[in-house]
This record gives structure tokens, sequence and C-alpha cells, in this order.
């Protein structure tokens, strides 16, 4: 697990967190960049990517 990969799947969950309840656009963007940052730090540790919405609670 690379120290790189941690830190951008912690810092895409706490986007995707703060913005994933938000009922605008900007807010659902805001939470799938956060989504797609916390893949591909799970890519970079060899985990398997979210695949859910994000919200979904999964």
């Amino acid at each position: 697990m690379s120290v790189e990969g941690k830190v951008k799947e912690g810092a895409g969950f706490i986007k995707e967190e703060m913005n994933e309840h938000g009922k605008s656009a900007e807010s659902q963007k805001k939470a799938q960049e956060g989504r797609d940052l916390r893949n591909e730090g799970r890519i970079e540790d060899g985990k398997p990517p979210k695949t859910t919405k994000p919200g979904t609670g999964h």
C-alpha cells in the first residue's frame, strides 16, 4: 500500500462525504470528483474501485 494511494483515498472520501447530500448540480459534481479521487487511490493500492453512486452508503 502506498502512502500516496491512502492520501488520495482519504481526501476523496472527505470530499465525497461533504458533498453527497447536496441537491445542486455543483454538489453532485464535487461528490463525483471525490469518488473519482477515492477510486484512484484505491486502484493504486490494489483495491477494487467503488462502483455505486456517491451518497448511497456503499
